[in-house]
């Protein structure tokens, strides 16, 4: 399937700033399942550093804009030719080990409800294989969390997003994130772009799902807001601990202002 994106991130200041400095993670990641045909991100008037891979295997560049600054629009305009392949994540070069992602974050700790949600979800599966838990945890978090738009913020932590028992699908992959390490498997939150209709669910365009290091596999996605492992309808572009180490653009300031961001992003089906 041809996947075509057209994303635009715009940055204004309630007063000009001295100069902007950003690091982009913004370019679909190399790996099988997905071939990048025309990828383009322009920010009129910027000095771009040299582009590199992380040891997460991320593409990263970063991006200056020297002041008197009043707007910032970041443009992203690509093509991505997609397949399906079950979720499972091949030929994707990274350096970081899958014990890293053990680790949790403040937006991933798990609480005594997710405990409960993880007991309740692995009973009967102590001998089952890695597949089969991951796959069982994905469907409670997805029972346990209703998809809906405006219910929590950026900062809501997995904790919270359970006990309100609705979010997006940022909660779902913290929840996701912070079951999977009370199991023992290494999970990280993962960024990238989802092609779906009105009718099929959780639809949100730019998107988020967890990985989880699944013993004889490597990595696989699962996609609880969509009750799925992600398919030729997605693209992959980045990874981290958390919503905030993922992150597609992070970025600091020279200068006091109040700052507003706003979003439009689509996702088609491009002619074959």
């Amino acid at each position: 399937m041809r996947l075509r994106v057209s994303h635009v991130t715009r940055y204004r200041f309630d007063v000009p700033v001295r100069g902007v400095v950003q690091s982009h993670r913004l370019i679909p990641a190399e790996c099988e399942g997905q071939k990048v045909l025309d990828w383009r991100v322009e920010v009129e008037g910027a000095t771009w550093g040299a582009a590199f891979r992380d040891g997460a295997g991320d593409q990263v560049r970063t991006m200056v804009l020297r002041g008197p600054v009043r707007e910032v629009a970041v443009a992203i305009a690509g093509e991505v030719e997609t397949t399906d392949t079950a979720g499972v994540l091949r030929g994707h070069r990274e350096a970081v080990p899958p014990l890293a992602y053990r680790r949790t974050t403040r937006r991933t700790r798990p609480d005594k409800a997710i405990a409960a949600l993880v007991r309740r979800a692995l009973e009967g599966c102590d001998t089952a294989p890695d597949l089969d838990r991951a796959h069982a945890l994905a469907a409670a978090v997805a029972d346990a969390i209703v998809y809906a738009p405006g219910e929590t913020h950026a900062h809501t932590t997995a904790a919270e997003a359970l006990a309100q028992g609705a979010g997006v699908c940022q909660d779902h992959t913290h929840v996701m994130i912070a079951a999977a390490s009370l199991a023992g498997m290494p999970a990280r939150y993962v960024t990238g772009y989802l092609h779906a209709s009105s009718e099929e669910g959780a639809h949100e365009a730019s998107h988020a799902w967890a990985e989880l290091h699944v013993t004889g596999l490597g990595w696989v996605g699962f996609d609880a807001a969509n009750k799925c492992c992600p398919n030729e309808h997605y693209i992959r572009v980045g990874s981290g601990l958390d919503a905030e180490d993922a992150a597609p653009i992070r970025g600091v300031t020279r200068g006091g202002a109040e700052e507003s961001m706003q979003v439009t992003v689509a996702v088609e089906a491009a002619q074959q």
